[in-house]
């Protein structure tokens, strides 16, 4: 290659952006990135948006992901000054609501538990940056065996199987057919198998900031595993980041997922944050049938009962309920705090939440596992 085949500089922006959607799943051929350049210079361009429908003339977005289009060239073209919502909060966002009892003044961020150790109550607004590491062992363990030995569940449809419950009258008569009108075999059919929902909810309190990066990394890797994966953050605000969390690549889903959570190592209100997602009914939809997977240390400062009321109306919905907590460093774990004392009796599993490696075991073994 020779200089003479260097792309022209104002050009590079408009490239590179292609290669972004190719590296997150989108088929574009060569033919539409030069039609995207040709409509660029045919329009102008005179704002972002004249690029954007450019784009999607040109470059042809599947309607089911349209969003994800959106949200990378903003992404791209606009960087963090697209995520921030400059219109309040956003929709998949709940606040929970403060008692109002005057002596939880909110600490600026600086102040806000820097040791990461003890439950806090008041509300911290603060950002939060991720570094880029190598992916570890666990992580890829479970993009390799997610789709084989996560959990599922049976399916309405019906297929064709040797040894089933139900008979197949429509293939037995056609085989009769062929011979003469004899049944030689019966055939057999039995219900489909499909990927169960699963529901992950991480505390990003600050009691558990040394889990939080961790959690995040593999929340990312469980959504690109499984198609059917929903993810929320709480401490005192619940957020949904499932659609960050879709991006492909790590660095921009975790980007995009650090300005959608604005309560970073901030307080811990976890009776609040599941009140909250259940009152939605979107949001407690996600966990019907679900295997729903709570990380939190259950450092609560909250009313007990209202986090034991929440994690009982949650099992009534749930397939199976699993709290994993870094407090469980033993197999014969008995929790001593009042919050998971509560909760004991309405979850399925009370274990070890303390490692990635921890967690990413417990996720593939409840692919064996039936609710109680």
């Amino acid at each position: 290659m020779n200089d003479d085949l260097q792309l022209p500089r104002a050009a590079r922006i408009f490239v590179s952006f292609v290669a972004l959607l190719r590296a997150n799943g989108f088929s574009v051929a060569p033919e539409q990135t030069t039609s995207f350049l040709a409509a660029i210079e045919l329009l102008g361009p005179r704002s972002l948006e004249h690029i954007r429908q450019a784009g999607l003339a040109t470059l042809a977005p599947p309607p089911e992901r349209r969003a994800t289009y959106d949200r990378l060239f903003d992404i791209h073209f606009r960087g963090a000054e697209a995520i921030e919502q400059a219109e309040g909060e956003d929709e998949e966002t709940v606040r929970l609501q403060e008692e109002g009892r005057g002596e939880d003044e909110p600490p600026l961020a600086d102040e806000a538990n820097e040791s990461g150790l003890a439950a806090a109550r008041a509300e911290a607004l603060v950002e939060r940056r991720f570094a880029q590491a190598a992916t570890s062992d666990p992580l890829r363990k479970l993009s390799r065996e997610a789709a084989r030995r996560l959990p599922r569940r049976r399916g309405h449809r019906r297929r064709r199987a040797r040894i089933g419950p139900f008979a197949d009258l429509r293939r037995t008569l056609r085989d009769s057919v062929r011979n003469d009108g004899e049944v030689l075999r019966l055939g057999r059919m039995r219900r489909r198998q499909r990927p169960r929902k699963i529901l992950f909810l991480i505390d990003v309190s600050g009691s558990m900031k040394a889990r939080t990066e961790e959690n995040m990394k593999l929340a990312h890797v469980l959504v690109q595993a499984a198609g059917n994966v929903e993810v929320f953050t709480f401490g005192t605000r619940l957020t949904r980041v499932t659609p960050a969390l879709r991006l492909k690549r790590r660095e921009q889903a975790l980007n995009a997922a650090s300005f959608l959570v604005s309560d970073w190592d901030g307080g811990t209100r976890i009776g609040d944050a599941l009140q909250a997602f259940l009152a939605v009914p979107r949001f407690g939809g996600y966990a019907r049938g679900a295997a729903v997977v709570i990380v939190s240390d259950g450092l609560e400062r909250g009313d007990p009962a209202a986090l034991r009321d929440a994690v009982a109306k949650l099992s009534r919905r749930a397939w199976r309920v699993s709290w994993l907590t870094p407090l469980a460093t033993s197999p014969g774990f008995t929790p001593q705090t009042e919050a998971l004392i509560a909760i004991q009796r309405f979850v399925d599993d009370l274990v070890d939440g303390g490692s990635s490696a921890a967690v990413v075991a417990h996720l593939l073994s409840l692919g064996t596992r039936r609710a109680a």
